[in-house]
């Protein structure tokens, strides 16, 4: 099972985002679990449950530079979703960007 989260200000609409990507995830029986959480628990989500993928909210883009640094070494693939599609709640698109990303990390 692959682990998306996704960390926003508070958690509310990345908390609608990550359902719709769930949504499709389980339409298409992928094994993938898909999360959102409020950015202030990136340090302790990544520690405890080690996700294969983190994506940030638009709103806490500002955050990219310091979570690579913090968390990049270890492999886990990080990006800021796009708002466009953020805003759109495209869970499609987005959680077809988190597979590229996790299946990049792996080469």
């Amino acid at each position: 099972m692959k682990k998306i989260y996704l960390f926003c200000s508070a958690g509310m609409s990345t908390s609608m985002l990550a359902s719709k990507m769930q949504s499709v995830a389980d339409e298409h029986s992928l094994p993938i679990e898909v999360k959102a959480y409020p950015h202030d628990r990136l340090g302790e989500i990544i520690e405890s449950l080690h996700p294969d993928c983190i994506l940030l909210g638009p709103q806490v883009k500002y955050l990219y530079e310091k979570t690579v640094n913090d968390f990049g070494k270890d492999g886990i693939p990080i990006a800021v979703i796009d708002s466009g599609d953020y805003g759109m709640m495209n869970g499609e698109k987005v959680l077809k960007t988190a597979i590229k990303l996790i299946k990049s990390a792996k080469k």
